[in-house]
């Protein structure tokens, strides 16, 4: 493979955006990828996954190549001679990659892989916090399938279509998908694919939703004619589900405190052809209290670490911040005792993060069921996902039901 300037350049500069300026991966990535309209598909791919590579790998990049962030342009383009050496690519004859001292770079790499904190490159403070919260062992399981690329999966909106029929319109577009057991409306592409620019999508045929992303809405066990609130709808990933499990029958109520995702929301209802969700700003106390004691079920996605969905969002590592773990707790558990009470008797509650850590989890479960508001609920089912388990997200989900 040869390396071509233009492409490299951009992915240098997207990479100092990243790590200099703070920016997120996928927005600089995406911004990035407009530079040039000449770019073909294989352009686009180079610096798309060159980008997130890097990115995965800082820490030991890094480490190799004796660079200390911020990063200067030179330390970059170190860090990208360091990529080069370990996927075997021969280093163009530029000034740039002037002197890289190859055997240094594999001696160095076999190394550090033998300390886990550079082999799976992360944070200190995570490595410990991951140890102490999973154990070593399925810590080390952990992190390891967290940097892997993730696999692209989408749910069929069974409102249109049904998955046998998707599979097949994907094919005809030249895109091959196979079926995932367990997962009855799941499709994993088999090759990576911008399956935006299809027309299976522009009608609406399905969403991009990751696997364990689509056990949430399954576990609110919801029937047709009911009402739903999605308490943190976001851009609405499982309300759409819900949409479709309740048959477009009955009402959800999608609530965000960002207007923005809400609209996004509507746009992606109206493309799915799903009528009965009403999305709602948390602009005032008021929007909640209007709510209590009104709701057959209720859908907490709460805000999360995220630490979840690392291998689609690897940037998210060097983000995190010990302060924020602590403070996102106390929102965590803030909303469940104030959207429970959205809950009416005999109802029921779903309490979900894409975080693989106890204390964000089953713990936040077991501190609210102590409180005034979780001693009228009973945890009826829960289910820990991890990604080294299940090749998918890293998950938790837990129902429970209010019984006075």
């Amino acid at each position: 493979m040869r390396l071509h300037r233009n492409l490299v350049f951009a992915t240098v500069d997207a990479l100092n955006e990243i790590f200099n300026n703070g920016e997120y991966a996928d927005k600089v990535i995406e911004k990035t990828l407009k530079r040039d309209k000449r770019w073909g598909s294989r352009d686009r791919s180079f610096i798309a996954e060159t980008t997130y590579d890097i990115v995965r790998w800082k820490r030991l990049y890094a480490e190799i190549a004796d660079v200390k962030e911020p990063f200067s342009r030179e330390d970059l383009f170190r860090i990208f001679a360091v990529w080069c050496v370990l996927r075997g690519l021969k280093l163009p004859d530029w000034p740039q990659f002037e002197g890289t001292p190859v055997r240094r770079i594999k001696g160095k790499f076999d190394e550090l892989s033998r300390i886990r904190k550079y082999r799976e490159s992360i944070p200190d403070w995570l490595d410990e916090l991951g140890v102490q919260e999973l154990g070593e062992t399925k810590w080390t399981q952990e992190l390891k399938a967290l940097n892997v690329q993730a696999p692209v999966v989408v749910r069929t909106n069974t409102l249109k279509i049904k998955p046998s029929e998707l599979a097949a319109k994907l094919e005809e577009e030249g895109i091959e998908t196979s079926n995932l057991r367990n997962y009855p409306e799941a499709l994993e592409l088999k090759e990576r694919a911008n399956i935006f620019r299809t027309q299976a999508f522009k009608e609406g045929f399905f969403e991009v939703q990751d696997a364990s992303s689509q056990r949430v809405a399954e576990f609110l066990d919801v029937k047709p004619g009911m009402r739903v609130v999605d308490t943190c709808a976001g851009a609405g990933g499982k309300s759409l589900h819900l949409a479709a499990l309740m048959e477009n029958k009955g009402q959800i109520i999608a609530l965000d405190i960002y207007g923005n995702k809400l609209k996004e929301l509507k746009r992606r209802a109206k493309r799915a052809g799903a009528h009965n969700i009403d999305t709602r700003s948390i602009d005032s106390t008021k929007v909640i209290k209007k709510l209590y004691d009104t709701a057959d079920r209720v859908l907490i996605d709460a805000p999360c670490s995220g630490l979840g969905v690392l291998s689609r969002n690897p940037d998210a590592k060097w983000k995190l911040q010990p302060e924020f773990l602590d403070s996102i707790r106390k929102t965590q558990i803030e909303i469940l005792q104030k959207y429970s009470r959205i809950v009416k008797k005999g109802g029921k509650m779903v309490y979900a993060t894409c975080s693989i850590l106890p204390s964000e989890n089953e713990k936040q479960v077991q501190l609210f069921l102590k409180t005034e508001e979780g001693s009228q609920f009973q945890l009826k089912k829960e289910k820990k996902i991890l990604s080294h388990e299940s090749g998918y997200d890293g998950f938790y989900i837990a129902l429970l039901e209010r019984n006075q």
